[in-house]
């Protein structure tokens, strides 16, 4: 590749942007891992030796990334439906297990139907230009995933932010959209915040929503499959379950692992975004596998609430041990656990050192949380055993000594 003079400046600016992001301490690596997702996997360093480690940072909330019958399902679908569509849906993409697992996720979530993306990402960024105009508006929580944030961004609907998990605070934007003489109002929001663990008020978030005329949407990423009594989510724990008007989520967390996302609603929606989501129309088809996958992980969750049960226990166990440890954890009921640092350099310092110990665990910092925030965010699985976590909990306890983070 030939560099003339202009774009050796370019190139030179990126190598100073990158330094800037080291010297700060912010520099995020990829680690390599060479294993199946599991509770222990095998990570690979940089003389190419491996080793086996305990995984605590994954999404794979109910241990069914590697699951022998999702596992099977996935190759069952490669053999009968084969490896990729080669298209999008509308010209010769869509596959009867596609349709299938539409049906199965709108019966699981409590909607009329449901559209595939090939990624949740997807689902959020095409979601509210199809839907809303400017005569509309959008309410967002002020920590909503970069997703949801990008997506309003595509919308010409006016913009509202409230403080965030602040209900008082959305009754006011709720207010000033209706003086401002929004047409229509879609108030937005995580089920679970993906940094904090913070479950959405969706009981208090739907009864505002009824009392000024407003629709209620939820991304599910962090909820899908594990919150509430049987698994539903974020609006079967709180109480509203087949009360939330737009339901976005992910197959690529809880339910498998793979990829995929999902928008979930009344059918006029889905019908609509079906002729006017970019995403949906311009991205290849869900694999054949993933789908197949999918089907069967319903099919486990609809069978027994054992896995969500066992997750539970496993959080509770943790966030307790933690606390007893000494170590500064963001409180809730949710098997992300934060814990807190506060400093980025700390936070790498603290999962290197955990790594040596035999836990991966990753550093969370700006920009992916807020400036002085940062912390080592801990994931639980339904896959860990007790031993497990007490093996994570002595590695936390004498890293944090090493690090001056608890008492020695």
């Amino acid at each position: 590749m030939t560099i003339t003079a202009t774009t050796s400046a370019f190139y030179t600016h990126l190598q100073q942007e990158l330094q800037a992001i080291r010297d700060a301490g912010l520099y995020k690596a990829e680690r390599v891992i060479s294993s199946a997702q599991g509770p222990r996997i095998q990570t690979v360093a940089a003389d190419g030796s491996t080793r086996e480690v305990l995984n605590l940072c994954a999404n794979n909330y109910l241990g069914l990334s590697s699951h022998p019958a999702v596992v099977a399902a996935a190759a069952e679908a490669l053999h009968t439906h084969g490896y990729g569509l080669s298209s999008v849906r509308f010209i010769c993409g869509t596959q009867n297990i596609h349709k299938t697992l539409e049906a199965r996720l709108s019966k699981f979530l409590g909607t009329e139907d449901t559209i595939l993306y090939a990624a949740a990402f997807d689902a959020n960024g095409g979601l509210f230009e199809p839907l809303l105009s400017e005569d509309d508006a959008i309410i967002s929580d002020a920590l909503n995933h970069a997703s949801i944030i990008d997506g309003i961004r595509l919308c010409k609907a006016k913009r509202y932010r409230y403080a965030h998990n602040d209900m008082a605070d959305l009754e006011r934007q709720l207010q000033q959209a209706k003086a401002d003489g929004a047409r229509h109002t879609l108030v937005f929001t995580d089920g679970v915040f993906s940094m904090d663990g913070t479950i959405a008020q969706l009981d208090v978030m739907r009864n505002l929503c009824d009392q000024y005329g407003a629709l209620l949407g939820v991304d599910e990423c962090h909820a899908s499959g594990f919150i509430g009594a049987t698994g539903r989510g974020t609006h079967e724990h709180r109480g509203v379950f087949g009360k939330v008007d737009i339901v976005t989520g992910t197959l690529g967390k809880a339910l498998g692992g793979a990829s995929g996302g999902f928008t979930s609603a009344r059918r006029e929606v889905v019908k609509l975004l079906r002729q006017r989501s970019r995403p949906y129309l311009f991205s290849n088809t869900v694999a054949p596998s993933i789908v197949g996958a999918s089907i069967a992980v319903l099919d486990l969750l609809e069978a027994s609430t054992a896995l969500r049960d066992t997750l539970a226990d496993n959080t509770a166990y943790f966030r307790s041990a933690l606390l007893q440890a000494g170590f500064d954890i963001k409180p809730g009921e949710h098997p992300i656990v934060p814990i807190m640092v506060y400093d980025a350099v700390v936070a790498q310092k603290l999962a290197a050192r955990m790594l040596e110990l035999g836990v991966y665990v990753v550093g969370f910092f700006f920009p992916v949380v807020p400036k002085g925030q940062a912390r080592i965010r801990v994931q639980m699985s339904a896959a860990h055993q007790r031993a497990d976590l007490e093996r994570a909990v002595a590695a936390f306890t004498q890293a944090g000594r090493e690090l001056g983070l608890i008492a020695a």
